[in-house]
């Protein structure tokens, strides 16, 4: 019996997507300065092996040879983020050489045939502006703004899709309040602070860029979860998932879409760190809100796994997540008393995160039901990805990477959109994470995400089987069923 196929829409979008600190290196060329992962990399401790983004993937020298590896590759999208710190170093004046260099790379993408998808901010924020309070400072948004007007004025020509921030929730509470991201600070006070400021940021930008340019499509991308209760009978387990969902979906998705933060949230965290909220409380001017919410053309969604909590701890532990298991980290959810991980048998990648795909047709779901559906608007998934411990052999002189498990989660995946867009998602396209090995954030080169090994000593590139396998799919434009039993 021969396996059926599920089509993809017509119009359906498919690509990878990379960020600019994580691959470009040249991290001291063309009047590039430190950013905030620049001098974060030189704590010790700070990153696994003290690793960090000098080089990469040598991108910024080998953009050409990767723009026709996508094209080999299908690709018809490319999400990259532009380096705030490489095109205003120290958040100062404009600097043409580095603005130069993605308009090579925004015309190299066009030649071939590949739509630029653009993101402003994806963590690398200028040291300059750190020193004077980063995100807990107003002015830092303000900045934001000019540089977002500076790169319309470069591309606004030849890029029609723009994306202000990148996770939201990772540049504050991770960032601030847990300590595992840049600046690596420990406080709920600058966590609170540093998510208005960001989303003030995305609002403004999204406001003015409107305003200059009607026909471009503005957007935000956020990581989102689906937060489930060990014991949906239990109040404790559901206090602990409610806690997760506000902390991590809707203390981002309210503001955007309602105009609000989540009530509950702040009084869950004013209950941890009264001087906290009152610092937030006092840091929301009139105007804000309205400006946050100002409409959005598509909303970006980030999905890797989901979480299973309950009021109690697990007999046995559940480890892993965004911060090397060696290093002890603050949590990044301020309301986090009594909140337990569990482990539901699901597989995990080597990042020890659940493979969950329903999780993910499950949260478009609601995304829309509750958010972007009575305003329409669009849906796509910007992020998407497995690291695993992949085996580079040489077989005919060709280095092969088989990854099969990662063409499975590529596979799962794209079915639960699927699943999603049957049920009346208006969900438009997915962009694997990432296109490229990179430099992994905390975790440094330990952790593999693409479906493009590199080799860091040569800087060789070669498709891994899991990159095969998507090309394939972008061809047919269908994923493939196996037939019952």
């Amino acid at each position: 019996m021969s396996a059926r196929t599920r089509p993809f829409p017509t119009d359906f979008l498919f690509g990878a997507a990379t960020a600019a600190y994580q691959i470009e290196g040249a991290a001291h060329e063309d009047g590039r300065t430190d950013s905030i992962w620049d001098a974060f990399a030189r704590v010790p401790g700070a990153v696994i092996n003290a690793d960090n983004g000098d080089v990469a993937c040598d991108h910024y020298h080998r953009y050409g040879d990767d723009v026709a590896l996508m094209k080999r590759m299908g690709l018809q999208t490319y999400r990259f983020s532009t380096s705030w710190s490489r095109v205003r170093p120290d958040g100062g004046a404009l600097n043409p050489k580095g603005v130069d260099f993605y308009k090579r790379l925004t015309d190299e993408l066009l030649d071939a045939g590949i739509m630029p998808w653009l993101t402003l901010y994806h963590w690398d924020l200028p040291q300059a502006l750190q020193e004077k309070g980063g995100w807990t400072n107003r002015d830092t948004a303000d900045l934001f703004t000019e540089y977002a007007l500076d790169m319309h004025e470069a591309l606004g020509d030849r890029v029609q899709a723009w994306t202000t921030l990148n996770e939201p929730w990772c540049s504050s509470f991770l960032s601030y309040t847990a300590g595992i991201h840049a600046p690596g600070h420990e406080s709920v006070r600058e966590g609170v602070l540093a998510a208005h400021h960001l989303l003030l940021a995305h609002g403004q930008a999204v406001r003015e860029l409107r305003a200059r340019d009607s026909g471009l499509q503005l957007g935000i991308t956020l990581n989102l979860t689906v937060a489930d209760p060990v014991d949906p009978t239990d109040p404790a387990d559901l206090d602990a998932a409610r806690r997760i969902d506000g902390q991590f979906n809707r203390w981002f998705l309210d503001p955007i879409f309602r105009a609000a933060y989540p009530a509950d949230i702040v009084e869950d965290i004013r209950a941890v760190d009264a001087e906290a909220i009152a610092a937030f409380e006092q840091a929301v001017h009139p105007g804000d809100l309205e400006a946050i919410a100002t409409p959005l053309d598509a909303l970006g969604v980030n999905y890797y796994h989901g979480e299973f909590v309950g009021g109690s701890a697990p007999a046995v532990p559940v480890t892993g997540g965004d911060a090397p298991t060696d290093r002890p980290a603050s949590s990044p959810f301020p309301s986090h008393d009594r909140i337990h991980w569990h482990d539901r048998g699901l597989p995990r990648t080597t990042m020890h995160w659940e493979v969950q795909p329903e999780g993910l047709t499950r949260l478009l779901v609601r995304v829309q039901e509750d958010y972007t559906g009575a305003k329409q608007v669009p849906l796509y998934v910007t992020e998407n990805g497995a690291a695993y411990d992949d085996v580079a052999v040489v077989e005919d002189g060709e280095v092969r990477v088989h990854d099969a498990d990662r063409a499975e989660f590529v596979r799962v995946h794209l079915g639960a959109i699927l699943d999603a867009q049957d049920a009346g998602v208006d969900v438009r396209g997915y962009f694997y994470w990432s296109l490229l090995d990179n430099f992994e954030w905390a975790w440094g080169y330990e952790k593999r995400f693409g479906i493009v090994h590199v080799d860091y000593d040569t800087q060789q590139r070669s498709v891994k089987d899991s990159g095969r396998e998507y090309s394939r799919i972008i061809a047919e434009r269908a994923l493939d069923v196996p037939p019952a039993g």
